[in-house]
């Protein structure tokens, strides 16, 4: 795509702004759009969306996350293609139906726009360990109780579906592509932070815990009382491995392998964001 200029919604986000910086690298105009970024867009005022789409070519989009999801991306999926981009790539999920019900109605309202389409279905990300204070903070604490028990979760990294998404929108032949991303092996929470621990030097452990515990006093396990609910669900759909398959999107849309675990842990850990 020539002259490209692409609008990365959620741009402040755990990959928006991976995708933002991918994008860049190719010598790409990002137009970085979130309610508090350059480009004000807000999901509930539609009055912010003709100036986020104008002079885009094609969009990153991550949807509203509360009840009126799907109608705002029908409605912001036909404006884009109304005002003339030419791809729209969707940063969907890899989740049970008990997760996200509303799954397959999102990525429709994606299809349906007339554009070309991009969908990305990660698993759970690495970077959730060391961004979210749910994780993050239990783990500085020496401890991450979740009610996921043992079961096994193929882990990406966030640079590697930022990587997808913007090659997606930048050359051709992801259109009408679905990428299952996935890490390169599954491994449980418990694996996970004994990675952690390695790389940091440090005694960590991981617990697992009831779903019943963890929703009835979320502040004792790092978590807040709006999130305990969604996080177990989650957790329940990985104790009973629902969403453990390895995938090669990754390699499907890149030509390489997925980066590891293990390699984000060292990575991350010289950060010191595990630090005590």
């Amino acid at each position: 795509m020539a002259d490209n200029t692409i609008l990365v919604i959620g741009s402040t986000g755990k990959i928006g702004r991976h995708v933002a910086e991918r994008l860049r690298e190719r010598d790409v105009t990002v137009k970085a759009a979130s309610r508090s970024g350059p480009v004000h867009f807000d999901w509930h005022d539609e009055a912010t969306w003709p100036g986020a789409l104008d002079g885009a070519q094609g969009a990153y989009l991550v949807d509203s996350q509360d009840a009126d999801r799907v109608p705002l991306l029908r409605r912001f999926s036909a404006l884009a293609a109304h005002r003339g981009l030419r791809r729209l790539v969707f940063l969907s999920a890899r989740e049970a139906e008990s997760v996200n019900p509303t799954l397959e109605e999102k990525e429709a309202a994606i299809k349906d726009a007339g554009t070309e389409w991009t969908i990305l279905r990660p698993v759970w990300f690495n970077q959730n360990f060391s961004e979210v204070a749910a994780f993050r903070e239990p783990l500085r604490a020496g401890e991450l109780r979740l009610p996921a028990g043992d079961g096994p979760q193929p882990f990406i990294d966030a640079e590697d579906i930022a990587e997808v998404a913007a090659a997606a929108l930048t050359t051709d032949g992801h259109h009408g592509r679905t990428y299952d991303l996935s890490g390169p092996e599954a491994i449980s929470f418990g694996e996970a932070v004994a990675h952690i621990a390695k790389a940091t030097g440090r005694d960590l452990r991981y617990r697992p815990v009831s779903a019943e515990d963890y929703v009835a006093d979320p502040a004792a396990f790092g978590a807040q009382p709006g999130q305990a609910e969604g996080y177990a669900l989650l957790m329940a759909a990985i104790a009973e491995g629902k969403t453990s398959h390895l995938s090669d999107g990754v390699k499907q849309a890149l030509g390489r392998d997925p980066r590891g675990f293990a390699e984000y842990a060292v990575k991350t850990a010289a950060t010191g964001v595990w630090d005590a």
